[in-house]
């Protein structure tokens, strides 16, 4: 077993039992720990549970379909960025097409040749690990490098942080797809860069949450200038978001159907917080 599969976890969501033996049994040999399932409602719910590095999913299922499990992992945070290989006997365009909206990062067919399948296996999982600082749709810092930053910040005397976000983005992924909802983040990173070159320097830093929330890491004295611009360039493009047709519509939606923001600001004048759960605690309680 060489170092760079040691620990890796490979899920085989497969409903052939020969097939799903074979593809476990190479798998375990190449020094991968593999699990499997035949039912998607099953795979969704071992997945959430032990979150594989990479998944080779099955389209044709007994219950739910392949695309409709990948649907259901991409709605999770912990599983959305799961990297995902569709393993089908369907060849059409169309299918392809779904399959790649909902984030897949390979595609497959039967009969295929084992060989390559392992390839890709490695290269989805190099890719992933290539990838684990940084957001995928919106490119910016996630996990242990901002964690690491606010550590940091949080040991000086003087500091101050934003929260910024969208409310009710996972309604508004289900309605009009991922493709649209990704458009919105990446419109989102987009508004609050230029919020803080507008009010902020090049010592800020923004980065994103564990809950996919913007965090953006200053001074105490900028961080209520940050927080303003954020709201002031993030409100008004709210009904940009939608499809020309449905603006029409979003003034006869609840708020809780429409995309909201919200924006939350601490500093080090406000708080004491000596870790990364008391300073999200100080924002939730702040959250506009």
């Amino acid at each position: 077993m060489t170092d760079e599969k040691k620990g890796q976890k490979i899920f085989i969501v497969e409903d052939d039992l020969d097939l799903s033996e074979m593809l476990s049994a190479y798998f375990r040999v190449q020094g991968y720990d593999v699990s499997t399932a035949s039912r998607g409602e099953d795979a969704v719910a071992a997945i959430s549970k032990d979150i594989p590095d990479v998944a080779v999913l099955d389209i044709r299922l007994p219950d739910i379909d392949g695309f409709e499990v990948c649907r259901r992992l991409r709605r999770a945070r912990r599983t959305q960025n799961l990297p995902v290989i569709f393993l089908t006997e369907k060849r059409e365009r169309d299918d392809k097409l779904s399959g790649l909206e909902l984030g897949a990062v390979d595609y497959i067919t039967k009969p295929f040749d084992i060989q390559e399948l392992r390839l890709r296996v490695r290269n989805a999982l190099r890719r992933a690990r290539l990838s684990t600082l940084l957001n995928p749709v919106t490119g910016l810092p996630e996990g242990p490098l901002v964690k690491e930053r606010v550590d940091q910040m949080l040991t000086y005397s003087d500091w101050g942080v934003v929260l910024a976000g969208i409310r009710g983005l996972n309604k508004f992924r289900d309605r009009f797809g991922f493709v649209a909802a990704d458009d919105v983040s990446r419109a989102v990173t987009l508004m609050i860069a230029n919020a803080v070159q507008e009010s902020g320097t090049g010592d800020d830093f923004v980065g994103h949450a564990d809950s996919g929330d913007f965090l953006i890491l200053t001074t105490s004295e900028r961080s209520p200038k940050l927080a303003e611009r954020c709201m002031v360039r993030l409100q008004p493009s709210i009904q940009y978001f939608y499809p020309a047709l449905e603006r029409q519509r979003l003034h006869e939606m609840s708020e809780s159907e429409r995309l909201g923001v919200y924006v939350a600001t601490v500093s080090s004048q406000e708080v004491k917080a000596s870790n990364l759960e008391e300073l999200f605690a100080a924002l939730e309680s702040r959250r506009l």
